[in-house]
């Protein structure tokens, strides 16, 4: 009997899928960042990633004192956003890109000419 991949893994490999387009060109400002995979956000108010948004999709822990920068995309909402497969790799993929732009204060379409399509 084969094996079934689960909802939650099939989004993990969108993610990593996302990481290793860009690890193409931005390898070295890659090296030490963390990506994960969280279902939910965590409960508190302060963590929303941009003005208005009520449920986060995505969040940067910068890192510092010792720590690696860390990028964490939130599962079950982004899954609620996504209208199907197709949707959701796009919406995971540019969530990675807005991140890590983010993390390293440059445009989007700096880190991916494609960000967005």
């Amino acid at each position: 009997m084969p094996l079934r991949r689960t909802r939650a893994d099939r989004f993990a490999d969108l993610v990593l899928d996302a990481v290793e387009r860009l690890e193409v060109r931005w390898r070295r400002e890659l090296a030490d960042v963390e990506f994960a995979v969280e279902p939910v956000p965590p409960t508190d108010r302060g963590s929303a990633t941009d003005a208005g948004e009520s449920v986060p999709l995505s969040r940067l822990y910068p890192g510092g004192a010792g720590r690696n920068a860390r990028i964490v995309i939130y599962r079950r909402p982004v899954e609620v956003r996504a209208s199907g497969e197709a949707d959701l790799a796009a919406l995971v993929h540019d969530l990675v890109v807005e991140r890590v732009a983010d993390l390293l204060e440059v445009a989007p379409e700096t880190i991916d000419p494609e960000y967005g399509a």
